[in-house]
């Protein structure tokens, strides 16, 4: 498979070029790689109107995927809000305003373009929720759901894998959308990589109309790499407006090294395959050895390890810190869990490394504190509303009775508690305290405002 933006970038760097052109640093080598740092110069194309090197990339990328597939070079985030703006179009063709079923877990850029857009969102839960990273929403919750709901929504959207590593049920999930005559998005961010294994997971071969991933976090793309994918069916309802979608929430200078990350992973994943195979069974392993050990391990996607670190004796975070000492840098803890990525890229004095470091932590007697229930908050404003007020930032112990303008939660995990005009009770102040969320984006009432 071809190369064409790497091809041309590189011939431009070898071509002594005076560069009279964006960026300032001219190709000088400052960090090391600005020789290949270039800008839309002619022939170099232009990812929102590409019609030439990155049109062709993202055909090999189309290919590789099954799907129309766009390139994103600010994360999973901007596909997101592209999603949702394809989701409103789809309404509009129907005359009708965009509603939108979502899993709670849904990531916060989630929530800036339901925003945004004026998005109608009705949250779904599990019946038995975990915590709030999971929304193990079945396919007969789902039926029940769309069966009773007044107003079909134009879509369901989801996370999955969510960040624990939990898997949806996405081609029944789908099954269920379809019957009804709603759309499926589904936020893949953590499962670029399930299209290559040996029995496609992916959620665009399961049946999801749109979706995106986040190539950088489990493909060897740089950080902010990640993809765009549109069903056939969606590609002719919508899909001419697709690069407008990306258009609308992106910048206008699109980061060429990661474009070229993208392009270069196209060559990468014609061979990703059989290194996945091979990976697999370390993992399996791996995994095995753990629970023999002691481990409670949870989530079912392949390459994530996720320990319940409570019944092991320890907090999730003291679990992290432990590591560290060990020279391993874990992708997240909380309270209760400790979450590491895999890959197939990891040297083998990794995969020996993080063995001996786990079982080398001894077992405890289990922490008994439980986390906190998972109630949804009281919605008293829409979420457009209260992303749109004026806010201030407060310690969460000044917030009792506030309403919650946009969540202040960071990424990793990036998946709020309460969500944009919601009301904060003291349910929600004790989940802040044992998250450790210190501070609240509220906000400020009309009338002081007024006064002011």
């Amino acid at each position: 498979m071809d190369t064409p933006i790497c091809d041309f970038v590189r011939a431009y760097a070898r071509s002594d070029t005076h560069r009279l052109h964006m960026p300032g640093h001219k190709g000088a080598a400052f960090l090391g790689m600005e020789h290949l740092d270039i800008t839309e110069i002619q022939g170099a194309d232009s990812l929102y109107e590409a019609d030439g090197i990155i049109a062709q990339s993202e055909a090999n990328a189309s290919a590789l995927f099954g799907c129309r597939t766009l390139y994103s070079t600010e994360g999973s985030s901007q596909c997101i809000r592209a999603m949702l703006y394809l989701i409103a179009l789809c309404a509009g063709q129907q005359g009708k305003k965009p509603q939108i079923a979502a899993g709670r877990n849904a990531h916060k850029a989630f929530l800036t373009a339901a925003a945004l857009l004026d998005m109608d969102v009705r949250w779904l839960y599990p019946r038995n929720p975990v915590s709030y990273l999971s929304c193990d929403l079945t396919p007969e919750e789902l039926e029940e759901y769309l069966q009773n709901a007044p107003e079909k929504p134009t879509a369901v959207y989801l996370t999955s894998p969510d960040y624990l590593g939990r898997i949806a049920d996405i081609r029944n999930i789908a099954a269920v959308c379809h019957h009804h005559g709603v759309l499926l998005a589904v936020d893949n961010a953590h499962g670029a990589y399930l299209k290559f294994l040996p029995e496609s997971m992916h959620p665009m071969d399961l049946g999801a109309d749109l979706c995106c991933d986040s190539a950088h976090k489990t493909l060897p793309v740089l950080t902010g790499g990640a993809y765009l994918h549109l069903s056939a069916g969606l590609e002719a309802a919508v899909g001419a407006q697709a690069k407008n979608a990306l258009m609308l929430f992106g910048s206008t200078s699109p980061s060429y090294l990661i474009l070229q990350s993208l392009d270069a992973a196209n060559q990468y994943l014609t061979h990703y395959p059989e290194r996945l195979r091979q990976c697999l069974p370390k993992v399996d392993a791996l995994k095995e050895k753990l629970r023999q050990h002691g481990y409670s391990l949870y989530g079912s996607e392949p390459l994530k390890l996720t320990i319940d670190a409570k019944p092991y004796g320890y907090t999730g975070t003291r679990l992290a810190d432990l590591l560290r000492q060990m020279n391993i840098e874990p992708e997240f803890a909380d309270p209760d869990y400790l979450v590491l990525m895999l890959s197939a890229e990891a040297s083998e004095a990794t995969w020996t490394q993080l063995e001996q470091a786990l079982c080398r932590i001894p077992p405890q007697p289990p922490v008994p504190d439980a986390r906190p229930a998972f109630v949804p908050g009281a919605q008293v404003m829409t979420i457009r509303e209260a992303a749109l007020s004026c806010s201030e930032l407060l310690p969460v112990d000044r917030c009792l009775g506030r309403i919650l303008a946009v969540p202040t939660v960071g990424c990793p995990p990036a998946v709020p508690i309460l969500v944009c005009g919601e009301r904060i009770d003291r349910h929600a102040m004790s989940c802040f305290a044992y998250y450790g969320i210190d501070n609240c984006c509220v906000v400020i009432p009309a009338e002081t405002m007024r006064s002011r």
